[in-house]
């Protein structure tokens, strides 16, 4: 598929975030998430605020969804999103309950492979229960505790072709990734740029990032074009 540049919304309070989704999508921006803060922070109205402002706009809601799966994933069609998250680590029920509720409100289903000890097999089933895409995910708390200790803090890059090869649904990494690591995410055969924390948002204090934004997101997406033409 086509390369996507998704900006992940990880903010707290609707003003700003509708202000980044408007500068993102001048940038080239593709797909628009509602992050699991924005979610914590304003639930199903910035969710509904974000449809509103940008109609024709894929909205990806972040949820992180481990039970009360088809109930999540029906409240956030309703207010307006294309696509939901379930944690692989989530019961199968859930999942599948998940998938339905996709197939029931026409939304596609992202599975997220997040703290599964064997990220490759997660994927794998995350496709066999019907889910459209996997989140290859490495966490944010992860991340941050593992280099605390001195230890190489991990990239969803190391396992990123594993994960690739092993499916046939379209695959996105998650977690950490520098501007140059985002660019590359298509070599891989992973078609899903995500940009989030800490490469355009402050990931400490959850707000904008400071610097040209705007600039650094129109390089992106010209780069990841220019990288299938």
């Amino acid at each position: 598929m086509k390369p996507i540049v998704q900006i992940s919304l990880d903010l707290t309070n609707i003003e700003e975030a509708l202000e980044t989704a408007a500068m993102a999508l001048r940038a080239g921006v593709d797909w628009l998430e509602a992050g699991t803060p924005l979610i914590l922070a304003e639930g199903l109205h910035g969710v509904k605020k974000l449809r509103e402002a940008f109609p024709e706009v894929p909205i990806v809601a972040d949820l992180k969804t481990m039970d009360g799966g088809y109930l999540e994933a029906e409240m956030m069609a309703k207010a307006g999103a294309t696509h939901v998250v379930v944690m692989a680590r989530a019961h199968e029920e859930t999942i599948r309950c998940v998938v339905q509720a996709g197939k029931d409100y026409g939304v596609k289903v992202m599975g997220d492979n997040l703290g599964c000890p064997d990220k490759v097999a997660a994927a794998r089933w995350l496709e066999e229960l019907g889910c459209n895409y996997v989140v290859h995910h490495i966490g944010y708390d992860e991340r941050r505790g593992i280099a605390a200790r001195g230890l190489r803090m991990p990239s969803p890059l190391d396992q990123l072709r594993e994960v690739v090869e092993a499916v046939r649904i379209p695959v996105q990494a998650v977690g950490g990734l520098s501007l140059e690591q985002a660019i590359r995410c298509p070599e891989y055969g992973a078609p899903l740029v995500v940009l989030g924390a800490p490469l355009t948002i402050d990931a400490d204090a959850f707000k904008t990032a400071d610097g040209d934004l705007e600039a650094s997101l129109r390089l992106i997406c010209e780069k990841v074009q220019r990288g299938v033409r």
